[in-house]
């Protein structure tokens, strides 16, 4: 029956039975990935392999399913994008990676690329667009908005930051992590567990921030960090 079938299929038709490009997605929120699962498996070249809700679930799933894009979110329960987008690198994990965020990308975009993603897309763009930039990966190509390509081509080109770079682009990604959960209202010994860190690497952070930004004292940073989290509706 199905060998005949076969056989009798023309072989061009045979042949154009492409393998599908496998993605993992990556996000806390299940309605997310209902939505994402579904929009992809529509795509007569697309499935999703498999879905995580946190960066330690993915590590364990990449090596096992070894997807060819990785769709992530930057904030995870309880473990943050970022650091899943280095691990990943760290350990040569060949999947492309495509952060898809609610967050301002003017914040994350040029960090997301910085740590090794090809791309990076706001949740509130249409599907149409999420799946042109999974395409645009998947070709080997890099994603980014008509914006943001033009801001990060302007950067270059000017050779220096832009004049209106906030002083937050000068932390370093583990930085501004910090300075986000102390705007969110957490302690130093807090923010030390989160981030399985001493409390006396995370004073040194906050040091760090201090005079990257320019603020005299610690009630300062706390007063800038909570205006930072809630201007950028990270809370």
């Amino acid at each position: 029956g199905f060998l005949k079938a076969m056989k009798s299929q023309p072989v061009s038709r045979r042949l154009s039975k492409k393998r599908k490009m496998k993605v993992l997605i990556v996000d806390d929120h299940p309605v997310v990935r209902e939505g994402l699962t579904r929009l992809i498996n529509l795509q007569p070249d697309l499935r999703v392999c498999g879905e995580a809700s946190t960066a330690y679930q993915a590590l364990k799933m990449l090596p096992v399913l070894k997807p060819d894009l990785v769709i992530l979110d930057i904030t995870l329960g309880g473990s943050n994008g970022m650091d899943l987008i280095k691990d990943m690198k760290l350990r040569s994990l060949k999947s492309s990676i495509l952060v898809l965020s609610m967050h301002d990308e003017s914040l994350y975009a040029e960090r997301a690329l910085r740590a090794g993603a090809k791309g990076y897309i706001m949740k509130e763009q249409a599907s149409k667009e999420v799946l042109k930039a999974i395409h645009r990966i998947l070709s080997g190509e890099i994603y980014l908005s008509d914006k943001m390509a033009a801001k990060m081509l302007h950067k270059i080109a000017d050779g220096k930051s832009d004049g209106d770079t906030p002083p937050e682009g000068a932390l370093s990604d583990r930085e501004l992590q910090v300075f986000q959960m102390i705007g969110q209202g957490l302690g130093t010994r807090q923010i030390a567990e989160e981030l399985h860190i001493s409390a006396k690497t995370v004073e040194s952070y906050r040091a760090h921030i201090k005079v990257k930004m320019n603020l005299k004292n610690a009630h300062e940073l706390t007063q800038h960090a909570v205006h930072w989290v809630e201007s950028n509706h990270l809370n």
